[in-house]
């Protein structure tokens, strides 16, 4: 039997991303998948990014992950999301060719030798000890291995609901995990119910697309990763077309008639990405609900109606769809439906991502109660990360708040668990005019390279980008500019303030580099990226120094190591129910106490007494 360092079970965006990522960094890898022509498939909307998510995209290519380049291989349509906000909030987004994304992610795994892709059910797990040993097949074949990296999806004991009409399943056309939830199951582990929905996937040949307002990608496309230069793939338009008034009356006249209205879904879905169904229910006031028409690829026709997903029956669906503006004689290619899946409570798990009771079994995706292919891959990589380095009996590596939107992310789904699907958004982190999508690179480049994950291409690229940053710095510090002439520009400025460097003078919101040449013609003239991050970090500069203390505490609060084996009821001080609370979450340092719902600075100051007293009676 042959020995893996790491065994990755499932092959969608979790599964890819921690395949790729333990490979590259020398592991001896396999990925056990039910079928291997569905690694990297798009099982939803066939995009990549957006608001939080475009950040954790650039973030895990950052590292040298590998869902940046392929979204850019596969882009059809690049739009920056909230251009006209400020840097900190803008968000990458892609619509994808969903036969060139999966392509590309085969190709990339296809081309590690240390990777080895076997097709099966992943039905039990080897225990030996009270650690995992191996990996069992549905064959009976057995993996050996001392690391696994499990990640479902939506298929753990997956239920497809279509109207009233249910059947098991993990997502259409393959059939659901029953015997590895059960295994988890004898785990003792929290597990819950979630459900996600997807809309009629539509025929683009039968819409009359006259009807619709065209919106075409942005001229310059943002792209996500740092080592792309260009789109390759042909660029498209999507169509934009609205629900109306006869929409909602056919939907509320067969509200009874939905899975999830009827009471045949017990989970919980995502308040982000809610079903036409929802949205006719909780929005009432509105009389239309605008629906995106995303063609799936170059080369097919079906499109993916972006805002209408739906669990009704199959001759509602298609009259509910038909009312709608440029849908009148659509067909429908594939019926939408929602299905419903078991999670485990992520805070059942160390930020390492491995499971506090099973040590040598890491959790990444869904499974852990969060939706998107992006969250999705972000865990992936994480939990490949501390695999690999369980397996050389190296150090986990935990991802900061104030570092990555992957470590707000984790430190989430930690220290506070889910109620609905977790779906990343900039308002959840603290430091986020520091944690931009444009500046990934800086924050965490260096630490992929320190991994083993980051290759030379990148890196050379990387430390001549950062070269380029210093030194342009460096001159822009040393040429001074007049109040007089910044004012000059147009820019809000007191003309009798004092001079000030060139790079001081960028801190302000209406003054670029522009501006910068009128008055100060020996500017350099720098690649466009280049300035564009000079001026970023120019912009938020003032503000992050502000920040510098708060950062500084989290930093210490995080450096607060809770034991594993804490009686939280033998600290004096504590409610009972905080005492119930922190012997749930078992948390791994006083950063993540801080973050229990209901944790109040006295507690924090008594717990911190006790560590002390427990630290000093060691040293004694």
């Amino acid at each position: 039997m042959k020995h893996f360092d790491v065994v990755i079970v499932g092959g969608g965006h979790a599964g890819s991303e921690a395949a790729w990522i333990a490979a590259q960094m020398g592991a001896s890898v396999a990925m056990v998948t039910l079928r291997r022509d569905t690694i990297g498939v798009m099982s939803c909307n066939p995009a990549i990014g957006g608001l939080g998510k475009g950040h954790l995209v650039r973030e895990i290519d950052a590292l040298g992950g590998l869902m940046g380049q392929a979204a850019d291989a596969a882009g059809i349509q690049f739009r920056l999301l909230n251009r006209t906000k400020g840097p900190a909030v803008r968000g990458p987004r892609a619509q994808s060719d969903r036969v060139l994304y999966r392509k590309h992610i085969q190709s990339a795994l296809a081309s590690l030798s240390n990777l080895h892709i076997l097709e099966g059910e992943a039905t039990d797990l080897k225990i030996t000890h009270g650690r995992v040993a191996g990996l069992v097949l549905a064959d009976g074949s057995e993996i050996a291995t001392s690391r696994v990296v499990l990640t479902t999806g939506t298929f753990l004991r997956g239920v497809i609901h279509i109207g009233d009409v249910a059947r098991p399943g993990g997502r259409v056309g393959d059939k659901a995990s029953v015997a590895m939830a059960q295994r988890l199951e004898s785990f003792d582990l929290p597990l819950g119910r979630l459900k996600t929905g997807t809309p009629p996937r539509l025929n683009g040949r039968t819409i009359d697309w006259r009807q619709l307002e065209m919106q075409p990608g942005d001229e310059k496309p943002s792209l996500f990763s740092f080592l792309s230069d260009s789109v390759t793939a042909r660029q498209i338009s999507c169509g934009i077309t609205h629900t109306n008034a006869q929409t909602h009356d056919i939907i509320r006249a067969n509200l009874e008639k939905s899975a999830m209205y009827g009471g045949h879904i017990e989970g919980v879905g995502p308040r982000y990405c809610p079903s036409i169904e929802d949205k006719v229910v909780r929005f009432a006031d509105k009389d239309s609900h605008q629906v995106f028409l995303e063609p799936e690829g170059l080369t097919t026709d079906t499109v993916y109606p972006n805002g209408i997903s739906t669990s009704l029956p199959q001759e509602v669906q298609l009259a509910y769809v038909r009312s709608i503006a440029g849908l009148h004689d659509v067909e429908i290619e594939q019926m939408g439906y929602a299905i419903e899946y078991d999670y485990v409570d992520p805070r059942a798990l160390r930020l390492s991502l491995e499971l506090k009771n099973c040590p040598g079994l890491y959790l990444a995706g869904q499974i852990n109660g969060t939706t998107g292919y992006e969250e999705a891959a972000a865990q992936g990589l994480v939990a490949a990360v501390n695999a690999v380095r369980a397996s050389r009996d190296l150090e986990s590596i935990t991802f900061s708040r104030k570092d990555s939107y992957i470590g707000v992310m984790i430190d989430d789904l930690i220290s506070r668990g889910v109620t609905e699907p977790y779906r990343m958004f900039t308002s959840r982190a603290e430091f986020r005019l520091l944690l931009r999508a444009d500046n990934a690179d800086q924050r965490l480049t260096a630490l992929g390279r320190d991994l083993g994950i980051v290759r030379d291409d990148r890196w050379n690229q990387f430390t001549e980008k950062v070269e380029a940053i210093d030194a342009a710095r460096a001159t822009l510090s040393a040429m001074m500019v007049s109040a007089r002439d910044i004012a000059g520009t147009g820019a809000k400025l007191n003309v009798d303030g004092p001079k000030r460097t060139a790079l001081d003078a960028l801190t302000l919101t209406d003054f670029g580099f522009d501006e910068l040449r009128d008055i100060a013609p020996e500017t350099p003239v720098l690649p466009e990226k280049i300035a564009e991050q000079i001026k970023n970090d120019a912009l938020y500069a003032n503000y992050i120094r502000r920040q510098e203390k708060d950062i500084s505490a989290m930093a210490k609060d995080e450096a607060t190591i809770i034991p594993q084996d804490t009686d939280f009821a033998a600290i004096g001080g504590l409610s009972n129910e905080l005492v119930q609370k922190l012997a749930a979450a078992r948390p791994e340092s006083m950063a993540q106490a801080r973050r229990i719902d209901g944790m109040t600075p006295a507690a924090l100051l008594v717990i911190a007494g006790y560590l002390k007293k427990i630290e000093a009676k060691k040293a004694s």
